[in-house]
């Protein structure tokens, strides 16, 4: 009886936990987009063994004063493919979107980029990857700069990937 009420625990404390932090669901579609005049802050993701998926989580930032143009991409990447993503110049990151097959163990992704014409980056570095396989990550932008894209390659024997973000500062132009 203990043994049945600590797994029952156990398994509302990870429901409650993906009801607050969690956009999609093992194996699922991940569709998330700042609100309007936002763009991406903090990206969290946990990895998964028995499922080879990760779940992902994100903050996003005031980041423009008006309603600024934006975009949905392509899918920038087949099944077990490296990519690496920069939005068009002058554009930040303010969505991102994914779905996973099963018999790849592996992700397609897009991006949404979001720009007001006033506004130029600059000063812009990739990091290094923030992540190892099977490893969970939470990824913060530095204070004072702006997402702008993300790499990532994919490794068949730990079904994962590791991630890597490019930032700039802005400033008016």
């Amino acid at each position: 009886m203990k043994r049945i009420l600590f797994i029952l625990v156990i398994a509302a404390s990870q429901v409650k936990a993906k009801d607050l932090r969690w956009e999609n669901d093992y194996d699922g579609v991940l569709h998330f987009q700042c609100p309007a005049g936002q763009s991406i802050s903090k990206i969290s993701s946990t990895h998964h063994n028995h499922h080879e998926d990760r779940l992902w989580g994100f903050e996003c930032k005031n980041t423009f004063d008006s309603s600024p143009d934006c975009h949905w991409t392509y899918y920038v990447n087949d099944f077990d493919q490296e990519f690496s993503f920069e939005c068009p110049s002058n554009y930040v990151l303010s969505g991102m979107e994914s779905y996973h097959e099963n018999k790849h163990e592996d992700r397609r992704w897009k991006f949404y980029c979001c720009r007001i014409n006033n506004f130029c980056n600059s000063n812009c570095q990739w990091t290094p990857y923030v992540n190892n396989f099977d490893e969970t990550f939470d990824f913060y932008i530095p204070t004072q700069n702006y997402l702008v894209g993300t790499g990532s390659y994919h490794n068949n024997h730990h079904e994962d990937r590791r991630w890597k973000y490019f930032y700039c500062t802005r400033n008016r132009c």
